[in-house]
């Protein structure tokens, strides 16, 4: 029994070593290639040392279990002190002074060693990642070149708003009836600045049509309302883009109603039956609607290069997380003012602001003893609910250009849901 532990802990050990050196012949393979015209001895290393750099990591590693945490420290300085030098040679001889290869050396070192203590996976997945990377040079030099300063300052502010403020937030009710929630107002407001910001790169590759299209596809299976908001603002700008801006706040909305229809089924599965043909008469309507108005303008042309200007609309995001604050107070006092009971009100009212919310309540309570006609009747009010708000913010921040081209047809889309709900 103890020569069978011993032989499995030994197969298991030799399994992370060869795991230690394939992460290192990986990165030495990318490496390789890099420098495959580089002329014999003048490369800082090959495939064979990198391989060697990951195992050896690996060794010592497997050695630090039992001989200390010390080892492995004294072994990255060697290691660091022999790489160090071995670059700082072949930069007198070949006069380049990029340190990626080094780096790319103590990095080996550093995975083959975390490889056996524990991290497999991790390490695994940064090889794979540091090789892709140190691949990518070209692309991101290109990337780095046709960089704006305006847009660099965009990614710095939304990685403060999001990286930075977001995770320090207090994630629970204050105020009036506890309706403010910091974490998830600010939540909106990073959503706001981020969907403004991808569809700015959008537009910029893939030109205004296809970019903003595929904005709202992407935006409204997170938020349709800050997607409205945003083209809205859009449209103020450059009231030219509105035909399109309106396609994609309807393709935006319309992406909703499937993902609401799929938020009640994976609740309940009974509410498919009675939510799918009121849901499928508003994305009908919806997605008609923003095709015909792509369509239409298909022969038209705007230089999406000339059109944008701001890469984070932060302005119209902190708005929005003001008017997300006032709309939940409003929402909450509503809520208190009718009580539980109207659950058709409070539908309706909860959906101003949010439909998943209302959904998975009314799904929940469709098990619970609660009519299921009642139950899709509320779901459907508070996508129209949530239809009228967006639809307003259309007309009165995009104008009527956007407005009235995007109100009418929610207007009709939520009609068509009550419709919908009376025929199932």
């Amino acid at each position: 029994m103890e020569a069978d532990t011993l032989g499995a802990t030994a197969a298991h050990e030799i399994l992370l070593l060869t795991s230690a050196l394939a992460i290192g012949l990986l990165i030495g393979l990318e490496r390789g290639w890099h420098t495959r015209e580089a002329p014999e001895g003048q490369r800082f290393a090959g495939v064979r040392s990198y391989g060697l750099l990951g195992l050896l990591g690996g060794i010592l590693g497997l050695l630090s279990r039992t001989l200390g945490m010390d080892l492995l420290g004294w072994g990255f300085v060697g290691v660091s002190i022999a790489a160090t030098t071995v670059y700082y040679l072949r930069r007198r001889q070949s006069g380049d002074t990029g340190i990626t290869s080094l780096v790319a050396a103590l990095l080996t070192f550093a995975l083959g060693a975390g490889a056996v203590l524990g991290h497999l996976p991790t390490a695994a997945a940064a090889g794979v990642i540091a090789a892709v990377v140190l691949g990518m040079k070209a692309e991101i030099h290109a990337w780095v070149q046709r960089l704006e300063a305006r847009e660099l300052r965009a990614v710095l502010q939304l990685l403060v708003l999001s990286v930075v403020i977001l995770p320090v937030l207090p994630d629970r009710g204050f105020g009036p009836w506890q309706a403010l929630n910091p974490y998830e107002i600010w939540w909106m407001v990073v959503l706001i600045a981020g969907i403004s910001f991808v569809g700015y790169f959008a537009m910029k590759v893939a030109g205004a049509r296809r970019g903003l299209v595929l904005t709202a596809l992407f935006a409204g299976l997170v938020s349709s309302t800050a997607l409205t908001l945003n083209y809205a603002r859009m449209a103020q700008n450059q009231p030219r883009l509105s035909p399109w801006l309106a396609a994609g706040v309807l393709l935006a909305c319309g992406t909703m109603f499937p993902r609401v229809l799929l938020v009640a089924t994976v609740v309940n599965a009974a509410m498919f039956d009675v939510l799918w043909i009121p849901m499928a008469l508003m994305s009908v309507v919806t997605y008609g609607a923003a095709a015909l108005f792509y369509m239409g303008h298909l022969d038209s042309r705007v230089d999406a290069d000339s059109e944008v200007r701001n890469p984070l609309e932060l302005r119209s995001a902190l708005l929005f997380g003001a008017l997300l604050a006032v709309i939940a107070l409003l929402g909450a006092g509503l809520k208190v003012t009718f009580g539980e009971a109207g659950v058709l009100t409070l539908a309706a009212v909860s959906g101003v602001m949010d439909v998943d919310a209302i959904n998975l309540t009314l799904s929940r309570m469709s098990l619970e003893g609660l009519p299921m006609h009642t139950a899709a009747l509320g779901v459907v009010l508070a996508a129209a609910s949530n239809n009228v708000v967006k639809g307003l913010l259309a007309l009165f921040v995009g104008g009527s250009g956007l407005g009235l081209r995007v109100f009418p047809v929610l207007l009709l889309s939520g009609g068509a849901g009550l419709l919908g709900v009376w025929l199932a």
